[in-house]
């Protein structure tokens, strides 16, 4: 089962928001903390893309 429009449309959003938190923390902050905010990044970007595989290979199942 594929992501929710509502809920992709979340992570995206959140990517967004944490994309300008790193960009704001790496000119600020200590850089242990833009680690975290690009490993958080990481995180979603994995999730969806392991939500897209995990469908194909479920798809590819159905069909054989």
């Amino acid at each position: 089962m594929a992501l929710s429009q509502q809920v992709e449309d979340s992570l995206r959003e959140s990517q967004e928001c944490l994309r300008n938190a790193l960009a704001f923390s790496a000119r600020n902050e200590k850089s242990y903390i833009s680690k975290h905010i690009a490993d958080m990044l990481m995180t979603i970007d994995s999730l969806m893309d392991m939500e897209d595989m995990i469908e194909k290979i479920e798809n590819l199942k159905g069909d054989s």
